[in-house]
């Protein structure tokens, strides 16, 4: 595959033989010719020198062959990045149905005709500058534990975006990821159960990378920010993607080896919304009082005004001031 190719050249950071490539990878010459002859077509920067070999000089900003370098393990079992589609979360559905799919799939897109954030709202989803990506997980999790995903997306795009250019990012309850109270990013998951486990889960991630303030729509500038807003600088969005995954797979293992509450524990350390004065909207209902916690579900527990604690499983959240 183009990305051991990719891994050794990232690896050596300097020119290597084709000789050697062959030799180290157990390929042929040709097909190191023919897999660096990929590389170049996907955006990768590689010069060649006659009798020293072959140099990475650059890396194109989205790729699933450098993500799939960077991503090492059996975890992570396929990268599909695609230029355009109607949304990565549709896109993951489609596969793990109809294709069967398998655990541990990553679906990426440049740009998204008709991204879905929470409550069927619109993800504004402009080309060539943030993130759009879906997972797609067979979890062995029971039905009543599939918000514990998000718990866990959420703090895993949390770590990942603290160690890009140190972002004070938090997490506003269920799913949104906030800077200085504007959002950066947002989870949204979908899961088909059977009643006793979680048969297919799709996790769908977007985070706001190098857009300009200014090109996000009227309607949103005000709540709505991005890394490069933050930090004035860009990131290279396979970078972000990689560490994200990496977080995200470091807390799963923890997870399913030592049980929920560390990654509870966590959500909590980064949470924005609690010992907040809250409204929250279910439906019609409207419920108002003081976020108090999570429960061992991810669900908030809310004191109302009458002293009485209510879980609250999904809604509408405004904090009051």
């Amino acid at each position: 595959m183009p990305e051991n190719i990719l891994r050794f050249l990232k690896e050596k950071d300097k020119f290597v033989s084709g000789a050697r490539m062959s030799s180290e990878l157990g390929i042929s010459r040709t097909a190191v010719w023919k897999k660096i002859g990929i590389l170049r077509r996907q955006g990768f920067i590689i010069k060649a020198v006659s009798s020293r070999g072959y140099k990475l000089i650059g890396s194109p900003d989205l790729s699933a062959d450098e993500i799939a370098s960077e991503v090492q393990g059996d975890f992570w079992k396929r990268i599909f990045v695609y230029e355009s589609v109607d949304s990565t979360n549709e896109v993951a559905a489609s596969l793990s149905i109809r294709h069967e799919i398998g655990s541990g799939t990553v679906i990426v897109a440049d740009t998204q005709e008709n991204g879905r954030g929470r409550l069927g709202r619109e993800w504004i989803s402009p080309p060539g500058v943030n993130i759009y990506m879906s997972i797609i997980l067979k979890p062995d999790l029971e039905p009543r534990d599939a918000t514990l995903l998000t718990v866990l997306a959420s703090v895993a795009c949390t770590a990942a975006l603290r160690n890009t250019g140190g972002l004070p990012v938090t997490i506003k309850w269920p799913n949104d990821l906030l800077v200085s109270g504007k959002k950066v990013g947002g989870i949204l998951t979908e899961v088909r159960s059977e009643p006793d486990k979680i048969r297919n889960a799709i996790i769908g991630i977007g985070i706001n990378v190098n857009i300009e303030k200014n090109n996000f729509p009227s309607e949103i500038r005000s709540v709505a920010t991005s890394v490069r807003a933050e930090t004035g600088e860009n990131f290279s969005r396979s970078g972000i993607i990689v560490r994200i995954l990496k977080e995200f797979e470091k807390r799963y293992k923890l997870l399913k080896r030592t049980g929920r509450g560390r990654l509870l524990d966590e959500w909590r350390r980064f949470a924005s919304t609690l010992g907040q004065n809250v409204r929250i909207a279910m439906g019609k209902e409207v419920v108002s009082g003081r976020a108090e916690d999570i429960d061992d579900e991810g669900m908030l527990l809310l004191r109302l005004r009458s002293g009485a604690l209510k879980k609250i499983s999904s809604g509408e959240i405004t904090v009051l001031r």
